[in-house]
């Protein structure tokens, strides 16, 4: 996943025109620009388990009580649990003895029974490491001026242990710059290295699904283009790889075929100066929009993890689609 976490740190558009089941958007003004990311979850994601040292030896309750790695706590006992400050108020109430917990796991709502444990200094563990927000930093797809509708990534934000979507409670969009990049190599994914300015939000995420983030915003305008449908062939990509500034590079379309549903394509960076720059397809760079023929087909989703010059992307009708 092409998806640049940086501690303590991505489009959508109004359907106008039907073609049989298919929806497409006339033009759309195309993006390129790095934009940083806030998800707030609805609950609390649990990143790993842990051990709890008692005085009578290691143990590890959620463990025990059959919690796993991704899993979304959304009550304990009868608590309803939408963040990290509900949850240390419900914990706090524990008193040892056997409660129950409620986790969402691959969609549906999973009633568990956990017995906490007393550390060695007397407080009550449940043995979790936990988070409640991700931030990250990703590009741009497209934007509609006309209802102020966004698309970027091209694939969802997901929980980097488990790789399991990241439940949306809320989340914004900031302006991003890139300040350094790790090019790839083989069996090394690159990033681009980025910092949001998050004293603005440039606007709100309110899906975030397979085939990318979508939400509502004030951008500029870049240039507008109509959609298209990829082929095989030359086309050119649009990111960010140095400060705010947009480049475009040639790619090959090698490859199209259908994953899950979804019209999806192969492609190779065959430019030089983007294989100079960052050896080819890197993180952060999902979203990254595909050109091609003067439209816009899709989006950059995916790096090869042994061949950085290749990737995968997304077409554009499937990233309307789920902008809905």
């Amino acid at each position: 996943m092409i998806f640049k976490r940086i501690p303590s740190i991505i489009a959508a558009v109004l359907l106008t025109v039907s073609l049989g089941t298919s929806a497409y958007a006339e033009s759309l003004s195309v993006g390129g620009e790095a934009v940083g990311i806030s998800i707030s979850c609805d609950g609390v994601i649990v990143a790993g388990l842990t051990s709890v040292e008692t005085e009578n030896g290691s143990v590890s309750p959620s463990e025990e009580a059959g919690i796993e790695k991704g899993d979304v706590i959304v009550s304990v006992g009868d608590t309803r649990i939408s963040g990290a400050e509900d949850f240390l108020r419900a914990t706090a109430a524990l008193d040892g003895s056997e409660t129950s917990i409620t986790v969402v796991r691959d969609g549906k709502e999973r009633s568990l029974v956990i017995t906490p444990a007393r550390s060695a200094d007397g407080s009550i563990k449940l043995g979790l490491w936990l988070r409640d927000e991700v931030n990250g930093v990703g590009t741009l797809t497209f934007y509609d001026p006309d209802s102020g509708l966004y698309g970027a990534f091209g694939h969802g934000v997901s929980d980097s242990g488990s790789g399991k979507l990241v439940p949306l409670d809320s989340g914004s969009i900031y302006s991003a710059e890139i300040v350094d990049v790790k090019r790839g190599k083989s069996g090394s994914p690159g990033e681009l290295c980025g910092e949001s300015d998050e004293a603005k939000a440039l606007g709100s995420i309110r899906i975030n699904c397979v085939c990318g983030i979508f939400g509502t915003a004030e951008l500029d305008c870049g240039e507008v283009m109509e959609t298209g449908e990829a082929h095989c062939g030359t086309a050119l990509i649009r990111c960010t790889v140095s400060g705010r500034e947009v480049g475009e590079y040639e790619v090959e379309i090698v490859r199209l075929f259908r994953q899950d549903g979804r019209s999806c394509f192969q492609l190779s960076v065959c430019d030089d100066e983007l294989l100079s720059l960052t050896g080819g397809i890197v993180q952060g760079m999902s979203g990254s929009p595909v050109i091609q023929d003067g439209r816009l087909v899709g989006a950059v989703t995916h790096v090869f993890v042994n061949d950085p010059t290749q990737g995968y992307g997304i077409s554009i009708e499937n990233m309307l689609k789920a902008a809905g």
